[in-house]
C-alpha cells in the first residue's frame, strides 16, 4: 500500500493533514509527533515519502531525514517549514537529499500534486530497480505519460526511430537494447514537473521553464538509484543537450554529448515534430524533415542526421 508518513510536533498541523487527505483511499497517511517517534514507525512499515516538519524540539528534521537517507534510502524526502530560509533549504539538500521543500503555509493542491510525484518517484525506483523486465519499463514510462496526454505512445516511437538509427550506425545489439530502455524512460524526470505546466498552451512563465528544464535531472538521478546502465543514465540525463552547447542540463558540446543521448535527441524532435501538442498542430513529413535540416547546424550531431532523415518517411509509413 502507498504510504505517506508526516511528522510534526504541532496537533494542529498534523490534524489539518489527516483532514486534508481523508477522501484519498488510494494511500494510507501515517503521523508522527517527533522524529524518534517517526523513526519507530519506518522501523515497523514501508514508508513511500516522508514528509518531516523543520522545527521540531529534540530531534530537528534535517537530522530525522539525514537519518531516514541513512537507514532507508529509497524512501522519498520532504521537508516542510515555515522558515524560508536558502540556508535551511540548502541544508535539507545537502545532508537528507531531500526531494522537494515546502513552506507553511501550505497550498493544499501543492502538497498534494508534490507527495503524489513523490509517490510516483519511489514506484518507478523500486519497480526498475527490482527486475530487468522490459515490459516493467514500458508500463512506467507509459504512467509517466498519463501526466501529458499529448505525449501518449511518445516513448515507445522515440525508441523505435533510436533504435532504427543506432541500428544503421552499426552499433552493437546491447548498445541498441540500452538505448531502446533509455529513449522509453528518457522523460521519466517528469515526474517532478506539475501537469498544469505539462499541458500548458502557450509560453511558459521563466520558473515554469526552468521546473520542466530539471527533469532530465531528476529522471537521471530515478535512474541511478535503481542502479541502470550508465548508457541508460546518459540518454535520460543528456537527451536534451545540442550540439552547440547551448542545451540543458549540462552544456555539453559535440562529441562531448554521449553518442546514445545524441541519437535519441534525435528521434525525440522528430516525434515531438510529428505529432500533435497543445500549443499546435502537428507538422507534415516534409516539413519536420525541413526544419530538422535548418536544426543540424545548431542542435544535432549532423552526421546522425544525414543517416536519419532518409530513413524518417519509411518510419513513420511503418507505424
Amino acid at each position: 500500500m502507498r504510504t505517506v508518513l508526516f511528522v510534526d510536533d504541532e496537533q494542529s498541523i498534523r490534524s489539518s493533514l489527516e483532514r486534508m487527505y481523508l477522501e484519498r483511499d488510494d494511500l494510507r497517511c501515517l503521523f508522527a509527533a517527533s522524529g524518534p517517534e517517526g523513526l519507530a514507525i519506518m522501523e515497523q512499515e514501508e514508508v513511500w515519502v516522508v514528509v518531516s516538519d523543520y522545527l521540531m524540539p529534540g530531534m530537528r528534521g534535517i537530522e530525522f531525514l539525514a537519518r531516514v537517507k541513512a537507514r532507508w534510502p529509497q524512501a522519498v524526502r520532504i521537508m516542510m517549514t515555515a522558515y524560508a530560509d536558502l540556508s535551511i533549504a540548502i541544508d535539507a539538500i545537502n545532508k537528507s537529499e531531500a526531494y522537494r521543500f515546502v513552506t507553511k503555509p501550505w497550498n493544499n493542491q501543492e502538497l498534494m500534486e508534490t507527495v503524489d510525484e513523490a509517490l510516483m518517484r519511489y514506484q518507478l525506483v523500486t519497480s526498475l530497480g527490482a527486475t530487468e523486465d522490459e515490459t516493467v519499463y514500458l508500463s512506467l514510462a507509459q504512467t509517466v505519460e498519463l501526466k501529458d496526454p499529448y505525449t501518449k505512445g511518445h516513448c515507445d516511437r522515440v525508441a523505435r526511430y533510436a533504435v532504427a538509427l543506432a541500428g544503421q550506425l552499426g552499433l552493437d545489439q546491447q548498445m541498441l537494447d540500452e538505448i531502446k530502455h533509455g529513449s522509453w524512460l528518457h522523460d521519466c524526470g517528469k515526474i517532478g514537473v506539475p501537469e498544469r505546466v505539462l499541458n500548458f498552451p502557450g509560453r511558459l512563465n521563466e520558473d515554469d521553464m526552468e521546473s520542466v528544464m530539471q527533469h532530465p535531472r531528476w529522471g537521471s538521478e530515478v535512474a541511478r538509484q535503481a542502479h541502470l546502465s550508465e548508457a541508460v543514465v546518459n540518454v535520460i540525463m543528456y537527451h536534451h543537450e545540442r550540439f552547440d552547447g547551448q542545451g540543458y542540463p549540462s552544456g555539453l558540446k559535440g562529441e562531448e554529448i554521449p553518442i546514445e543521448a545524441r541519437i535519441v535527441a534525435i528521434a525525440d524532435v522528430f516525434d515531438a515534430l510529428y505529432s500533435d501538442r497543445p500549443y499546435r498542430k502537428a507538422y507534415s513529413i516534409e516539413q519536420v524533415q525541413q526544419i530538422m535540416l535548418e536544426m543540424t547546424a545548431t542542435h544535432f550531431d549532423p552526421r546522425l542526421v544525414a543517416q536519419f532523415l532518409p530513413m524518417a518517411k519509411e518510419l513513420v509509413s511503418d507505424e
